[in-house]
């Protein structure tokens, strides 16, 4: 029997490192945004859990446990909290370039294919482009 048909193919969630890494990702990544002079302003007020529930939302998109739509929110929810931020073109821009390193300092994978589904999320992302 091939062996490359019967290795199952790991999620986008497995393949970052599962649940461990989403919080290491996003608990980085938000001191980043609060050392900002960019987008400090803009995050400054968020609550203690924001990190967290961030960290579930994109691993349930990477294909991770239900968490955060099964007892934190619903993307619905998040787009509304993000609405009155009224984020620039500049805020977007600052998110992805703090986003891509940190996800380049925790050494997530640069594959072509997993760095296009991060971009993707990214981009898609409430906070980047609301």
């Amino acid at each position: 029997m091939d062996d490359n048909k019967t290795r199952s193919v790991p999620s986008l969630f497995e393949w970052a490192g599962g649940m461990p890494m989403f919080e290491q990702l996003f608990n980085l990544f938000y001191d980043k945004v609060l050392a900002d002079d960019i987008l400090e302003p803009v995050f400054k007020h968020m609550s203690p859990q924001h990190r967290l529930h961030v960290a579930h939302f994109v691993a349930e998109v990477f294909g991770g446990p239900k968490l955060y739509s099964e007892s934190e929110g619903s993307h619905f929810q998040m787009i509304q909290k993000h609405l009155a931020k009224h984020l620039t073109q500049q805020h977007r821009k600052r998110w992805m370039e703090l986003l891509l390193e940190t996800a380049d300092e925790l050494q997530l994978p640069d594959d072509p294919e997993f760095r296009s589904a991060f971009m993707a999320y990214g981009m898609g992302n409430p906070h980047c482009c609301t």
